[in-house]
């Protein structure tokens, strides 16, 4: 259980980004894309005699730059990191989709892998010809395929269609086939990108169980990334961070979960401030001092939680003495989807630094990211300023009692009061 199955060395991964040139039209002509060719090869024949050439309409991003870690069989690895940090292009790398542009990778046996939906399968082969083809591409036998298959189909639950092109199904019965092909295909490694974002919550439930027996019960590897924070510091033993493509930290998953907290929220709240009034957003009758979200809580919390109380405080200046005012909470997803709008009461307010705060209660939110949108009325009619994505924040998942860490349906997760009795006590008490 101690060998080394997978070795990282000084792995970067570098994209030329290509500019639009300031004044230049947004099509090109036939010849002027021929021109660009020729100009492009003899830059290269320059670049080859030892002299730099440099292009302002192209732009080097490293997508990974300089990473390196080890994993030793058994293990189950988190992959930890926001948006852009690299998560994906590591697992493409280790999966063999892309090219390192330097550093080496030491993978030890097969690796399988489920990343974004629509990579793995052929879209014009039927669900059945696609499991014997991962086999293949595994190097498994027909005989081994045969004796795994009743147990790929029976997990999926796409037996009604499996002799139907894949390109047929939905996103849904495409990631419950292409998890099934391998996890149960027994490569040495099983590489995993965010699994819980899709298919229903017995589906996720059965994903993670079996990602669970892969690494404990078979001994075999696991990478996994996903950004709930509780499913990954139940399933897995060790995390990696990564940020702006570089590797922040490798170690025990709970510890690289708490630097990760840390670091994605530099203090306990969430605060813009804006101290240059002339800059500040807003016009001649409003402008935005600051903004916070806060934990409404006495306790000392490291993260914003479904069970987290919360307070969102602002200030801006009222350069209309005597106004009737209204301010107007919208609160957005990520996905621009309005999770509510709240309205405060119609008050006079005097010219000057004005203070208001909104109470959100616990068991309000679903986890995920949310942005607020601020926006002050005259008169319960008459906008004077809307301020648009003023804030970002993001609320976090708890482990649950059920152990279940698939992602809750909707935007909001409130806690209802529930009642059960016999429904002879419920006729007794109409009567």
């Amino acid at each position: 259980m101690s060998d080394t199955v997978i070795r990282v060395e000084n792995l970067s991964k570098k994209y030329v980004l290509s500019h639009q040139q300031e004044g230049s039209s947004r099509y090109k002509s036939l010849r002027e894309s021929i021109s660009d060719r020729v100009s492009s090869l003899g830059k290269k024949l320059v670049k080859s005699s030892g002299k730099e050439i440099y292009n302002p309409a192209r732009e080097e991003f490293w997508a990974l730059k300089d990473v390196s870690f080890e994993i030793k069989q058994g293990e189950s690895i988190g992959i930890i990191g926001r948006n852009g940090a690299g998560k994906s292009t590591l697992l493409k790398i280790l999966s063999r989709i892309t090219e390192p542009s330097s550093g080496c990778i030491s993978l030890k046996g097969r690796v399988a892998s489920l990343l974004e939906v629509g990579t793995g399968f052929h879209p014009e082969l039927t669900g059945r010809e696609n499991i014997y083809l991962n086999g293949a591409i595994l190097g498994m036998s027909k005989t081994e395929i045969k004796r795994k298959f009743d147990e790929i189909v029976a997990f999926a639950e796409v037996e009604k269609f499996l002799d139907t092109p894949v390109k047929r199904y939905s996103s849904g019965m495409y990631v419950r086939l292409a998890f099934a092909v391998a996890a149960h295909l027994e490569p040495e490694i099983l590489i995993v990108d965010e699994v819980l974002a899709v298919g229903d919550a017995q589906f996720q439930k059965k994903c993670l169980g079996k990602m669970n027996d892969v690494s404990e019960k078979e001994g075999r590897t696991v990478l996994f990334v996903s950004h709930n924070m509780a499913a990954l510091k139940s399933l897995c033993d060790q995390a990696i961070l990564l940020k702006s493509g570089c590797l922040v930290t490798h170690g025990e998953t709970h510890q690289v979960v708490s630097r990760y907290l840390e670091s994605d929220n530099d203090s306990k709240f969430l605060e813009r401030m804006w101290d240059d009034i002339e800059t500040a957003p807003g016009n001649d009758k409003i402008r935005i001092h600051q903004i916070k979200v806060i934990p409404d809580t006495d306790d000392s919390v490291d993260e914003i939680t479904v069970k987290t109380p919360l307070r969102i405080e602002f200030e801006y200046w009222n350069y209309l003495d005597g106004a009737h005012l209204n301010l107007s909470l919208h609160i957005y997803t990520l996905e621009g989807v309005c999770v509510f709008n709240s309205i405060s009461r119609s008050i006079p307010c005097t010219s000057g630094l004005i203070r208001g705060v909104c109470y959100i209660p616990e068991d309000f939110f679903n986890d995920g990211s949310y942005q607020i949108t601020m926006m002050v009325v005259q008169d319960t009619s008459t906008i004077l300023y809307t301020c648009e994505n003023l804030l970002s924040f993001t609320v976090h998942d708890i482990e649950r009692e059920f152990k279940w860490y698939g992602k809750w349906q909707g935007i909001v997760r409130p806690n209802l009061k529930w009642r059960f009795a016999p429904v002879e006590i419920f006729a007794s008490k109409s009567c």
